[in-house]
């Protein structure tokens, strides 16, 4: 448990959400179900062990936090609880809640032990695979799935690993029970680009050999559905490159050939190529500083600073390839 104060406002609390969810219980000593709340709220941090952490606001004491974060509710009674994740408030109730609304409350946000467990193995067979070690990685990844099948991150990972090894049945298997994510208006782009992905191997392993393409664009440079059959050889063999750019020599000459199948295809391979950020994994607090500068008094800020991750520059590069053959 910790206590907040506007000096410790963006360290403890913004910056520490970014990984492990935070309920904020804001409080003041002459409420009455505050103090009814408050035991209720500690057990459950122990009883936890860890996936959230708890923190306590004297609202008479740091009424611009108290009176910020209440507006942003249209709250205006205590006890107020604000659940902080990923450096933002995101959902909140009011009162002294019984312990089984609170449960269901910590549940929307809080993961369970399985659910930890498998972003941890994600993680574990993502360092395997990059050193080459395929088998151990596709069964951690097997594992994590089994203990949250609403991990996508992993079945997405894992497919991967099947399409490297040609399995394509098994790689459909995985795809399956997110299939439906990927047809009608809502279609997900990430579904729709393993979807895509499974497509190539499945043409790779039914199509002509690559001196063959080769050929038949040698002899005629518009032949758009050798190219894309030489462009889904590249993907599914762990050549990305080469296959946007049998797929860029299609959009350039023809932007809308079959239903803009080249420019659909390209972006999949870019949204493959790509590494969501992993789910936080909840970690025991630790003691952070920031200060605004010597002197600088202290300043509310609601919003947390949000972490920008690194760009890759090959994906960079693509893209703006793609935009100028479109524009």
């Amino acid at each position: 448990m910790i206590d907040i104060t506007i000096e410790n406002f963006e360290s403890e609390l913004l910056a520490t959400s970014a990984h492990t969810p935070i309920l904020l219980d804001i409080w003041a000593p002459w409420c009455g179900p505050c103090k009814q709340l408050g035991p209720v709220l500690e057990k459950l941090e122990t009883e936890y062990e860890g996936r959230f952490i708890l923190a306590k606001l004297n609202a008479d004491e740091q009424p611009e936090i108290a009176g910020q974060l209440s507006q942003m509710f249209g709250v205006r009674s205590i006890p107020f609880c604000v659940m902080f994740a990923q450096g933002q408030p995101v959902d909140g109730f009011v009162g002294a809640l019984p312990e089984a609304q609170i449960r269901q409350f910590l549940g929307k946000h809080v993961p369970d032990e399985d659910a930890i467990q498998a972003e941890v193995e994600t993680l574990e067979a993502e360092q395997l695979a990059d050193t080459g070690d395929a088998d151990s990685a596709m069964a951690l990844l097997e594992d994590a799935l089994i203990k949250d099948p609403g991990n996508d991150e992993a079945r997405f990972d894992l497919i991967k690993l099947l399409v490297a090894q040609g399995a394509l049945d098994p790689a459909r298997s995985v795809f399956e029970p997110v299939a439906a994510r990927s047809t009608g208006p809502l279609a997900e782009q990430r579904v729709v680009a393993f979807g895509l992905l499974i497509e190539a191997l499945a043409a790779a392993q039914q199509g002509r050999r690559p001196s063959e393409l080769a050929a038949a664009i040698e002899a005629n440079r518009r032949d758009f559905a050798a190219r894309l059959e030489l462009a889904q050889l590249f993907w599914v063999a762990g050549q990305p490159t080469q296959a946007m750019d049998e797929l860029l020599e299609i959009i350039m000459r023809d932007k809308a050939w079959d239903n803009e199948r080249a420019r659909k295809t390209y972006v999949a391979i870019l949204e493959v190529m790509s590494k969501p950020p992993h789910k936080p994994v909840p970690a025991k607090a630790t003691a952070a500083t920031g200060k605004g500068g010597e002197g600088a008094p202290p300043r509310l800020e609601i919003a947390g600073k949000v972490e920008v991750q690194a760009t890759d520059p090959v994906i960079d590069q693509y893209r703006r390839k793609l935009s100028m053959a479109l524009f």
